[in-house]
């Protein structure tokens, strides 16, 4: 399982012109399932996101976690974070589970984060998103699972 995390100050999801996900400061999530996870992958990228210290404490130094900050999460699926790109131009996406996997495995992360007591906003699986953030820092960061 691979994640993009990004700090934002605000984010918003939108699919066919509808705003379908919106925070103000947090995490926006971008989240790819691969062939192979397992509950311990998904156990493993929520914790690790939700105790990231990446946003600044009081003298300026990134040391402080979402929850810390009062901020929220935004989780888009994304299977494109699977592409290998290593052979020709066109992105082979051999690695992305399948989409039913995918969505159950999508839909747990959402979950067990919500278990947390988090403020979280999601995107719609295999739909056509438009993402919208405002990157503070910019502060992103790739977490995955298998490395």
């Amino acid at each position: 399982m691979r994640a993009v995390i990004q700090r934002v100050r605000r984010a918003q999801v939108e699919v066919e012109h509808q705003i379908v996900g919106q925070i103000d400061r947090g995490l926006v999530i971008l989240l790819g399932v691969q062939q192979g996870d397992a509950t311990r992958d998904l156990e493993y990228l929520v914790d690790k996101s939700i105790g990231l210290r990446v946003f600044p404490d009081s003298e300026g130094k990134m040391n402080l976690s979402v929850r810390e900050v009062g901020g929220s999460l935004l989780v888009v699926s994304q299977f494109t974070l699977l592409g290998d790109c290593r052979k020709g131009k066109r992105p082979s996406f051999i690695q992305a589970a399948p989409p039913e996997i995918a969505k159950r495995m999508y839909e747990q992360f959402i979950e067990l984060a919500r278990q947390q007591d988090l403020p979280v906003q999601s995107g719609v699986f295999q739909a056509d998103m438009q993402l919208t953030l405002c990157n503070d820092g910019p502060v992103t960061i790739i977490v995955d699972s298998r490395l």
